[in-house]
């Protein structure tokens, strides 16, 4: 059966693959930060980071959904105050990362200048249990899980810029206008 993607790859120029996750049991916001702070970047350098975030060497920076999060100084460097170092979603992120490498080489890419182009991270719908409180009391105790899609790029080559020597002026009609006048007036003042 075909599946769905969100980002429709078929109108790159680049070679790419991808690979997704549905309905994966770890925090939607958690992970649509991480997906957000590693979208864009090389792919090796990505597992560096995310190695570096889960030993505490680095932070994932939140900036939308950081209501309640906690300042980290190691956030200053990505320009803002919040952050935080969330294990499992690198977990999960990390291993679609490497499906998405794996389908990059059986399609013959260069896994080490493949880029992360886009990460696609949905909420899905929510798992519901229950939690039982003070006098008799029960509450919602949902789950948040997410679909995840991975895709992958690898640069299409940078092609040097022609050289400019035939630079060709193009000129508007109300200038195009202007020196014909200008023309008719020289011409006609040669004459007399």
């Amino acid at each position: 059966m075909q599946v769905r993607y969100a980002f429709d790859d078929s109108k790159l120029l680049e070679k790419s693959s991808r690979s997704r996750g549905q309905y994966l049991r770890v925090h939607f916001k958690n992970t649509r930060e991480t997906a957000a702070a590693v979208s864009g970047m090389n792919l090796q350098a990505a597992y560096v980071y995310l190695d570096k975030v889960v030993e505490h060497q680095d932070v994932i920076p939140f900036r939308r959904f950081n209501g309640g999060v906690g300042r980290t100084p190691q956030a200053n460097k990505f320009g803002t105050t919040q952050g935080r170092w969330p294990v499992k979603s690198i977990k999960f992120l990390r291993s679609l990362l490497k499906n998405a490498e794996a389908n990059a080489e059986a399609k013959g890419l260069d896994t080490q200048e493949v880029i992360i182009k886009t990460i696609g991270v949905q909420q899905a719908p929510k798992t519901r249990r229950r939690t039982y409180r003070a006098h008799g009391r029960i509450n919602a105790y949902n789950g948040h899980p997410v679909h995840v899609e991975v895709h992958l790029v690898e640069p299409a080559a940078q092609v040097a810029k022609a050289s400019s020597d035939n630079n060709v002026v193009r000129l508007n009609k109300r200038v195009l206008a202007a020196r014909r006048i200008a023309n008719a007036r020289t011409a006609k003042a040669t004459k007399a």
